[in-house]
């Protein structure tokens, strides 16, 4: 008899509450067993993925969807690499945020602690599902992972190894779960009594539905519809090569560029050059009225600047000031990330202070929007919302925190009738025991 998943997240939990206490070292050990084993089963993962990749092309899957699904050599040895650098950062646990003396002998501690169970619904890239498993257990968590129905028997394979590393690590395996079908995430938003946080990695409107559909708090990693700002200051050179690499380093990931901006003052050279570009490699421009009058291309229509298009098509739009752009920016864009390139300090402070984004970059590419490159050892996704975590969500963003209280024997009568007194004195942060 199959295990339910109401069963699932109960032995998530029991697994969760041993993760809390298991050390570093054993946590740890489970990551560089994992990566030991990826490199050692890398064909047997590599057979898997293949057969997801031609069910999904006879099926009839995006090309975008279809780079996401596709692993190989390189992308193996970068879970690999992800998992011993996440191996060789601080433990997030236990970690003192804040320390104060309220009273001779009574002090209090902030200290960071794991969230517990966390649903997690993700795309199609099977590589996701080690950074998000990963990523939950250094900081301590349990996880219920859903990936795209696509990457199933990828996720199966990889799932499999996890669980060998954890058995042989000696931890419990009910940490880690993979769901398998939409029915499963169903039963799973019902289950606010077991499951502490849902991440939903996805559109707006996919986030919306999980938030409208269960009782348990919701973290969304919604799509990534990113801005290229082109000053009017800009350095012409740099800035195309930024702008190309921004849409085409990887055309189907939610940092890649889907609109460029670009400043009146600098649109006539700008243009062709970036369009000469952009030309070899395929990628079809979509402007505005003014751009079409400076290169060729398709006009584009309202649409167009709401649209991600994980594709080889980018939406261009000529504006009379930075303030125009910002207000472009805030108005269409997916509060993930957006670049200006220029060389007017002034104006990057201003862009960065004025764009509502999680990520706000100057003269670089909106590629480098990532956990891994952050140093974050991986990310869960990048949240763009503004509450608990923004950005790449790495393992802070899997950690809450409680309040910890130690005495020597002070009563609340005592405060009240003056026989002790408030201190509020910041202390060293290290617990006492």
């Amino acid at each position: 008899m199959s295990i339910t998943i109401l069963d699932m997240a109960k032995n998530a939990r029991n697994a969760a509450l041993q993760l809390a206490s298991a050390s570093l070292e054993k946590r740890n050990a489970v990551l560089l067993a994992l990566a030991d084993k990826l490199e050692q089963n890398q064909m047997a993962i590599l057979e898997a993925n293949v057969m997801d990749v031609q069910k999904a092309e006879a099926e009839g899957l995006s090309a975008p969807l279809l780079g996401r699904l596709k692993l190989n050599q390189t992308k193996c040895a970068r879970m690999a690499e992800g998992l011993r650098s996440l191996a060789e950062l601080p433990d997030p646990l236990g970690h003192v945020q804040y320390a104060k003396e309220l009273s001779p002998g009574l002090n209090l501690y902030r200290v960071a602690c794991p969230i517990g169970v966390v649903g997690v619904i993700f795309e199609s890239r099977p590589d996701a599902l080690i950074q998000i498993s990963s990523l939950c257990l250094k900081s301590g968590n349990a996880v219920l992972l859903k990936g795209g129905r696509e990457a199933m028997q990828t996720n199966e394979k990889l799932t499999e190894l996890i669980l060998e590393a954890t058995s042989e690590c000696g931890l419990p395996a009910g940490w880690c779960n993979l769901l398998h079908s939409r029915g499963d995430v169903q039963e799973m938003l019902k289950l606010h009594e077991w499951i502490d946080l849902i991440i939903p990695r996805g559109s707006n409107a996919f986030v919306r539905y999980i938030m409208q559909n269960s009782e348990i708090p919701v973290l969304g990693h919604a799509d990534g519809l990113c801005h290229v700002y082109v000053d009017e200051y800009a350095d012409i050179p740099q800035a195309v090569k930024l702008t190309v690499d921004s849409k085409t380093q990887n055309l189907s990931v939610c940092n890649a560029a889907e609109t460029m901006l670009v400043h009146a003052g600098i649109a006539k050279k700008f243009l062709p050059l970036v369009k000469a570009e952009l030309d070899k490699k395929n990628v079809e421009l979509r402007g505005d009225v003014r751009t079409c009058t400076f290169i060729e291309c398709m006009e584009a229509n309202e649409e167009d600047w709401k649209t991600e298009y994980l594709d080889a098509v980018l939406s261009v739009k000529v504006v009379d000031s930075m303030q125009e752009a910002i207000e472009h920016i805030n108005q269409y864009g997916s509060h993930h990330t957006d670049s200006i390139l220029t060389t007017n300090a002034d104006n990057i402070h201003t862009f960065m202070t004025l764009v509502d984004s999680a990520d706000v970059f100057a003269n670089c590419s909106t590629r480098f929007a990532d956990g891994f490159l952050f140093g974050f050892g991986a990310e869960v996704g990048i949240a763009t919302g503004k509450i608990h975590a923004r950005g790449p969500m790495g393992m802070e963003g899997l950690c809450t925190y409680k309040y910890r209280l130690y005495g020597s024997g002070q009563t609340l009568t005592e405060l009240n009738s003056g026989i002790i007194g408030l201190t509020h004195k910041e202390i060293d942060k290290i617990l006492p025991v």
